[in-house]
This record gives C-alpha cells, structure tokens and sequence, in this order.
C-alpha cells in the first residue's frame, strides 16, 4: 500500500537531500489574506484546507466503532492539518514536474491503479481503510493518490532516478526537478504552516514524506506512465 501525507503523503517520500536552496519566503495574512499556500496565481485557501481535514476527520468518525476508537485515531493523526497542506502543494508541483518532463497520466491508467491497489488490498473496502489509516486520505481523494502516485513513478523514470535507493545520488534528479518546480510555482506557505523547501527537507521544513520509495516499488505491475 502506498502513500501524499501525504499525496501525497501522505502519497508520498525518501530523506535524502539535493542541493540547497535558500528557503523561500513565507506568505504572511497581510501579503495573501485567507490564503494557506501561494503558487503563482493559484491559491490554497484556508477554508480549502479545512475542508480537507473535514474530509479526513469525517471518514475516521464513520470508520470507527464509538467515541473512544475515533478519539484515537485523532490522536494518530497529530499533525493533520499542516500534513494536508503540505500534501496539497506538494501534489500541485508534482503535476508541475511531471508536465515539464512530458509524464501524462490517463484516466484509464488512474482506473487501472485503483483496481491494482484494491486488489492488493483485498478489496475496495480494506483499501479505503489501509490509505485512511495510514495516511489519513479520504475515499473521495483516493483517485487524486492514485495520480499523484502515477506521476511520481513516471517523473522518476523521466530524470532517471532510482527512488527505491538509499543513496542520495540516486534520488538526486527526482528532487532536482520538484526543486525546480517549486521555484517556477513560487510556493508561498502561510508562516502558521511552517516553510516550504522542498531541496533541503523534501517539502515543509518539520515534514517528511516516506511514501515515495513505496509508490515506486513494483508492485502492481501498472506503474508506467505515457
């Protein structure tokens, strides 16, 4: 099972480090009122972000049993709502990078990648709960994780870069383009959610993203991407 986060994330990713960038500049309430995260012209609205969260918390409560179990699962979730940002920027320059190194993704390959990771699941049910659990997606975020899945298999191929590796080297070039990515998006994070660097520490600056090198692991035999 996979993943952005969380993606991401999430999807997502391994801790190696690419070369360093200056951390780029918080967005602060003054510069971008209402904003959780900047990229460009796009916006992450906070009222985005807590509908996210919403979605998170809502499926937990109709997972568990009674009070006490979702209590807990609040409790495993710690984090949640700089863990969903940072899963939402990072899905939107992953889709910058993929774009930029020619990686397209279908519907049909999204399809193909649900019923893959259902069947290794053992179903549609188990695999709604393995992802809500273990990486705090919805089930109506599953088709976005099985995309985002997709182009980080697919933008690793493109630049070459072996994801499954412990060596820094290896995943050098996947960080390279994110890197390049998010200055081209000039990601922005509301200073509440932390910074965003995506070469010195793969994203937010307190967050890592172990769901990488699980995403790029054979394990569905449906991982290329055209």
């Amino acid at each position: 099972m996979h993943r952005r986060n969380s993606r991401r994330t999430a999807l997502v990713l391994a801790t190696a480090a690419v070369a360093a960038v200056p951390l780029l500049t918080a967005c602060g309430d003054d510069a971008h009122p209402g904003a959780a995260a900047v990229m460009g012209s796009y916006r992450i609205t906070v009222s985005q972000l807590e509908n996210r969260v919403n979605e998170v918390r809502d499926a937990q409560q109709a997972a568990t049993k009674d009070d006490q179990q979702y209590e807990q699962a609040i409790a495993k979730s710690g984090g949640l709502t700089r863990n969903t940002l940072h899963s939402m920027v990072f899905d939107r320059v992953l889709h910058r990078a993929a774009a930029d190194a020619g990686v397209k993704v279908s519907r049909r390959q999204v399809q193909e990648r649900e019923a893959a990771m259902a069947q290794q699941a053992g179903g549609v049910r188990q695999m709604r709960l393995a992802l809500l659990e273990q990486y705090n997606i919805a089930p109506e975020r599953i088709a976005e994780s099985a995309r985002t899945d997709l182009e980080v298999m697919g933008l690793a191929q493109k630049v070459g870069a072996n994801m499954q590796s412990q060596s820094e080297s290896d995943q050098a070039p996947f960080w390279k383009a994110l890197d390049q990515a998010s200055k081209e998006l000039k990601v922005d994070l509301n200073p509440r959610y932390g910074t965003w660097d995506i070469a010195k520490s793969h994203g937010r600056a307190d967050a890592k993203t172990p769901w990488v090198r699980e995403v790029t692991s054979p394990k569905t035999g449906d991982e290329q991407t055209a």
